[in-house]
């Protein structure tokens, strides 16, 4: 049969493979490859979904109700807070607004693997900085990758996948080197699980009114364990922010997200309760690696990272075969979410089995 004549697509698109999600697990399985909350939803979050808008009405095309709760919680305008499905779609949306054809997009790498796709989409260039010794972002030499036609700089902290934060001390002195009209994108979606007095807080530091070319990024997919329902946030300049709103898709935040977002922040006590308790299974889950020989960076996050290099298939699959679904990077290492806590004896029998 003869092959159809399809519409061109652009080569470095198609070239570009698709994010790839976790494995999702079966019955007996426990799924930590997809940095998930292991807690059911809460049951004034439940209710709130039930109490949600029908689904055949449109929702707010600007969360405002979410974006007003916000505001009060930060202290800001609600035109200073912009919400989307997800902080990902953020991410896309102010990269979109900020660079084309011969800008530059930098950022850390090993990072969250969606960073490359960001300004090959939008036609730019990403410039990759190596992490530092400690699997930590390298502040000093993305500064030093930052040219005329740098448009945006993204710092990931915790960064994902390896799990080590940012400094306050090493953000403001990277902040001080980078040109005034480059965006400056603070990704804090794993923010929550850091217990680092050192750590950068985006957002109780308000570096957003003293840099206005800083947007901070939060998620609800994370600590509040609203991942099924893509609900995150930036907080900044409300200039800035319009860029996001103005390449965002339409109506891509469900009156369902926003409702559970709400009544979420409303229950933050009792979630941050249930963060307390990932943290400490993250730190037990750590100094047992380390204890069996692994030399784990040091995690904020809700995950762990191991450093397999071109053992990582072979051993993300003996992790499978013990029922534990791992997020494999090939050549590279593994990411383990923090899961429920009968996945913790079982992670470290296998990682001493494939030490």
């Amino acid at each position: 049969m003869t092959e159809p004549i399809l519409p061109r697509i652009r080569p470095e698109i198609a070239a570009l493979p698709p994010y790839r999600q976790g494995k999702q697990a079966g019955a007996d399985a426990f799924k930590l490859s997809s940095n998930e909350n292991p807690f059911e939803p809460l049951p004034s979050v439940v209710e709130a979904l039930q109490h949600t808008t029908p689904v055949n009405r449109y929702p707010d095309a600007t969360a405002g109700a979410l974006r007003a709760r916000l505001g009060e919680k930060y202290g800001v305008a609600s035109d200073a807070v912009h919400v989307a499905a997800g902080s990902v779609s953020i991410l896309h949306q102010l990269v979109l607004g900020t660079s084309s054809v011969g800008d530059e997009v930098v950022y850390a790498w090993r990072s969250f693997e969606a960073y490359p796709s960001l300004p090959l989409v939008a036609g730019a260039t990403g410039v990759q900085v190596p992490l530092a010794p400690g699997a930590r972002h390298d502040l000093d030499a993305m500064a030093d990758a930052i040219t005329d036609r740098t448009r945006v700089v993204i710092v990931c902290t915790p960064n994902n996948p390896t799990g080590p934060i940012v400094t306050s001390a090493e953000f403001a002195a990277f902040l001080e080197r980078v040109p005034q009209d480059v965006l400056v994108i603070l990704d804090e979606a794993y923010a929550e699980f850091v217990t680092d007095p050192e750590a950068v807080d985006g957002l109780e530091e308000r570096i957003f009114e003293t840099h206005p070319n800083v947007v901070v990024l939060r998620t609800f997919s994370k600590a509040y364990g609203l991942a099924g329902l893509r609900v995150g946030y930036a907080i900044g300049h409300p200039r800035v922010l319009d860029a996001a709103r103005t390449t965002g898709i339409p109506l891509s935040v469900t009156s369902a997200a926003e409702n559970a977002a709400i009544a979420s922040l409303d229950a933050e006590d009792e979630l941050m309760e249930r963060v307390a308790v990932i943290v400490e299974r993250r730190d037990r889950l750590v100094t047992g690696l380390r204890e069996l020989g692994w030399k784990v960076p040091d995690s904020q996050s809700n995950f762990v990272w191991l450093r397999t290099k071109e053992r990582t298939d072979e051993i993300a699959e003996a992790f499978v075969a013990a029922g534990l679904i791992v997020r494999p990077f090939s050549g590279d290492g593994i990411r383990i979410s923090v899961g429920e806590e009968e996945s913790l004896p079982r992670v470290l029998e296998v990682a001493a089995a494939v030490r």
